[in-house]
């Protein structure tokens, strides 16, 4: 490179110059690459600053292939002492770039070679790899190659990306199996579900025609007759009119009640017509009959003028009230059972004395009902007095309903109390289909010597004793805790009858001190007769240990 502004010339820079003189040498020429000047006379002035051309050292080559070309490099020759430069005329003072090779000589393209010697620090060009596996690049970067696959390596490396994952799993199913809420505690029964009275079955002195069924409520059924096929009833439809009034308004021990208006279709009806209607006819329109005073009217004399005024009350038309009538008697399992009328006149209005007991069951819980049932006789509300058509009233102590027309015949409904061994029961039972004149007369007979028959049969018997165990508390994860009776169980029920034994849970909590009462074991088959005992904890009950919900399935 110079300083001259010379114009360019194709295959050389800077300008062209004389011949060399003879204080040149012609070493210059060996060393490819180098250059010199000739120098001007010693006693020229000089020029701005000489230039002296040096002989330039070979670059570093950065591609292997250069090798190629030039092949064994060349032995370094020492250089030489340069002539001191001679100071050149201004006019001669220009500078000649001498090239290696021509520019425009293509330059070859690079081969490659198992081996190529390297001028300078080797530098190679690197191609894309392929991917290799983490644990042979961890090896290769530190200089260590990987083992030989083998089974027991490839069973090990499994084993130690997969065990923290397990690991985890574990925790997590174990957190959310303790936090789940608990299952509710259940009471089971470990004793004997039933008890059998020694003593061969019991036959009751049943009349020869109709048919006839006996309960002691709430424990079973002592006995029956004939076959149970629907039957007119007569009055004993009222049984069903009064049970529905105070189903939708409940009376209670003693009191009135609602105030009923007469009507005067009620006031019409009171009188006796040509059939021998049993009506109150006392009341006239505009007077007015207490809950209490009407329902007294249809169980005791048997009101039939009432019973409709009952149900147009009730229901806002008679209609409206039959409807009521029936879908109570499929409620209560009558099967046999269809009313058409609130009175029981018409023939039309049928059951069996076993549907009729199934409802009888259920008026006796009645307390209300049976005051008024248990009377000899009633006063109505202008003074007249009415017999009781029940004539075992003074023998039962308590009475239900009567039922008599010419098509039906004597039918009755009736129940009594008697005490047991300090356990009171009640026997309920329905006599239909007597034929035989008075009709009122040799139902009511014939009744009396079945009831008789049956209080007789009732007996007691121990059948578990105080701190018994009874049964269990399952907290549903496989715990159970025991349960005690906290008094003696005396069974009530006859020769050959076989008395259930079941549990009523109360609310069971998850845990509980021992003694707490957990539930009541009943002796029996429903309420009424049946007999209760509270059953209690015998040890404390404890909430399922951390095991047992791990464990847990459901």
């Amino acid at each position: 490179e110079t300083d001259s502004a010379e114009p360019d010339t194709p295959g050389a820079r800077g300008t062209a110059r004389p011949a060399p003189t003879g204080d040149q040498t012609d070493d210059d020429e060996t060393a490819p690459g180098t250059d010199t000047d000739a120098a001007p006379e010693d006693d020229a002035p000089p020029v701005d600053q000489p230039t002296a051309v040096f002989k330039a050292p070979r670059p570093p080559v950065d591609q292997p292939t250069t090798m190629l070309k030039l092949g064994k490099p060349a032995p370094e020759s020492k250089p030489e002492p340069e002539p001191k430069p001679k100071p050149e005329a201004e006019a001669e003072r220009t500078s000649k770039f001498v090239a290696l090779k021509p520019l425009d000589e293509p330059r070859p393209k690079p081969e490659v070679t198992a081996a190529v010697p390297q001028v300078g620090p080797e530098r190679t060009t690197q191609q894309p790899l392929p991917p290799k596996p983490p644990l042979d690049l961890l090896a290769e970067l530190t200089n260590t190659p990987p083992p030989p696959p083998s089974p027991l390596r490839t069973v090990a490396r499994r084993v130690k990306i997969w065990t923290p994952l397990v690991l985890l799993l574990i925790v997590a199913f174990a957190i959310a199996q303790s936090m789940r809420p608990l299952p509710s505690p259940t009471l089971a029964l470990t004793a004997e579900d039933s008890y059998t009275f020694d003593g061969g079955k019991v036959s009751l002195p049943w009349p020869t025609q109709g048919q006839g069924w006996m309960d002691v409520n709430g424990i079973g059924t002592m006995g029956d007759f004939g076959k149970q096929t629907p039957v007119a009833i007569g009055s004993v439809a009222k049984a069903m009119t009064a049970y529905i009034v105070l189903k939708d308004h409940p009376l209670k021990s003693g009191e009135e009640g609602a105030k009923i208006t007469v009507d005067a279709l009620a006031e019409k009806e009171g009188g006796y017509n040509k059939q021998g209607e049993s009506t109150l006819n006392t009341v006239k329109q505009g007077d007015v009959l207490t809950e209490r005073q009407a329902i007294a009217a249809i169980m005791i004399p048997s009101a039939n003028n009432i019973a409709r005024l009952l149900a147009r009350w009730d229901a806002g038309s008679e209609a409206a009230f039959i409807k009521k009538m029936n879908d109570t008697a499929k409620e209560l399992g009558m099967k046999n059972t269809t009313y058409t009328d609130a009175s029981g006149l018409k023939e039309t209005t049928v059951s069996s004395a076993e549907d009729q007991v199934k409802l009888g069951n259920e008026l006796v819980k009645i307390p209300a009902l049976m005051e008024i049932t248990s009377m000899g006789q009633w006063i109505d509300p202008s003074g007249q007095k009415w017999y009781n058509y029940n004539y075992l009233v003074p023998y039962t102590g308590i009475g239900i309903k009567t039922g008599t027309t010419s098509a039906a015949g004597g039918n009755l409904l009736f129940a009594a109390r008697k005490k047991v061994d300090g356990e009171t029961v009640t026997v309920v039972g329905a006599i239909l289909g007597q034929h035989k004149a008075p009709i009122i007369k040799t139902v009511n007979d014939v009744s009396k010597v079945a009831l008789l028959a049956a209080e007789d049969e009732l007996k007691s018997a121990k059948i578990l004793k105080k701190g018994d165990v009874v049964g269990y508390v399952d907290d549903g994860l496989g715990g159970h805790t025991p349960v005690v009776l906290t008094r003696d169980v005396t069974a009530v029920g006859w020769s050959g009858f076989k008395v259930k034994l079941s549990f009523a849970a109360d609310d069971v909590p998850h845990t509980a001190k021992a003694g707490t009462k957990v539930g009541t074991l009943t002796v029996g088959d429903g309420e009424g007769g049946a007999v209760k005992v509270p059953v209690t904890l015998q040890k404390d009950l404890t909430e399922p240990g951390f095991t047992d919900k791990l464990t847990r399935v459901s």
